[in-house]
């Protein structure tokens, strides 16, 4: 793999005294408006909670049509640059992982980006706490700062996937590096952060949450979320099958408490993936293809579980095929 570094700055701003960084940012850029990287870059450097010398921002430019060095100014003196060739979101995130030394590790994609307010109060709890992972709000509203904030009393993340709901997301995470070990995304998938993020949590030992928002999520039309391509929709839905496939594997290779948490995490994952089935497709053929390949795994029927109100409501339902049927005419519906 080629690689370019560059930094006007020194490469590794936080090691005066031996002293690494207190958190790495890793930032992975693919062609977007230098307006919204230079907003995302600005976000983390206005942190008054946490000084230059204990910050490090990895860019890493997966191959961008232009390189941002050009378009961003100043900017480019505040980061440690990486252009690499385009192999995707998780390729960019692992090569970010393998450059960071900061204690911490936060992701923020590049037309995203931190709430001065919210953040600062999650960097303030790694100080004073010390938690292996830090779990937070987002949002994808204007203005919408609140500095009424409750956090959860520390609790391993094992026993947070097994009690709550987690969230997918990477971003949603301030994390230690050294729980990592040798995990990284899986390169060439859709929706790597559902296989990645799970298997941090089972790493952790002390996890927190925090009702802060702190961090901006941007909604875009042209994002793979909400791509309207059919090719690229049932490459989603592939993917996601396969992870569910491989977690479900790696939940009977683990102890009983562990297997317990990655275990209600397939359940919940198979719940949404029989759901956008449903609504990415609407086909019924499609939809009672998928439904034999997870019976031919155990993942259905799903499992009677008070998880939720939502899972429970949902896998009564769609455990019949008169359920199906009524899914496959309302949600669509539902969701124009």
């Amino acid at each position: 793999m080629c690689l370019l570094v560059f930094n006007c700055l020194n490469l590794h701003v936080g090691m005066e005294n031996n002293k690494p960084p207190l958190v790495s940012f890793i930032i992975a850029y693919y062609n977007l408006p230098s307006k919204m990287l230079c907003e995302c870059i600005e976000s983390v450097l206005s942190l008054s909670q946490l000084p230059r010398e204990d910050m490090e921002i990895i860019l890493v430019d997966d191959g961008s049509s232009t390189s941002p060095i050009e378009t961003i100014g100043q900017l480019i003196d505040e980061v440690v640059y990486i252009r690499q060739r385009n192999r995707g979101l998780s390729a960019a995130r692992n090569t970010g992982l393998s450059a960071a030394i900061g204690e911490y590790i936060q992701f923020v994609d590049a037309d995203d980006y931190l709430i001065a307010d919210g953040y600062g109060h999650c960097i303030d709890i790694i100080r004073r706490d010390r938690p292996d992972m830090l779990m937070f709000e987002f949002t994808s509203k204007e203005n919408s700062a609140d500095t009424a904030y409750q956090d959860m009393p520390l609790m391993r993340g094992s026993e947070l996937m097994r009690t709550h709901n987690i969230r997918g997301t990477a971003w949603a995470y301030l994390f230690k590096k050294n729980i990592l070990g040798d995990l990284r995304f899986t390169v060439g998938i859709y929706h790597e952060d559902e296989e990645f993020t799970p298997l941090l949590l089972l790493r952790a030992n002390t996890v927190m949450m925090t009702t802060a928002k702190s961090y901006f999520y941007r909604v875009r039309n042209d994002s793979i979320i909400t791509s309207t391509d059919l090719r690229k929709r049932l490459k989603r839905l592939s993917d996601v099958q396969q992870i569910l496939f491989r977690l479900q594997l790696k939940a009977a290779t683990l102890p009983l408490e562990l297997s317990a948490a990655l275990t209600r995490r397939v359940h919940q994952l198979t719940m949404d993936y029989i759901y956008n089935v449903i609504v990415l497709t609407r086909s019924r053929h499609y939809l009672w293809r998928k439904i034999e390949q997870l019976r031919s795994k155990g993942l259905y029927p799903l499992p009677q579980k008070d998880y939720t109100v939502k899972y429970k409501w949902f896998s009564k339902i769609a455990n019949s095929k008169t359920g199906l049927r009524i899914l496959l005419l309302a949600l669509p519906f539902l969701k124009r």
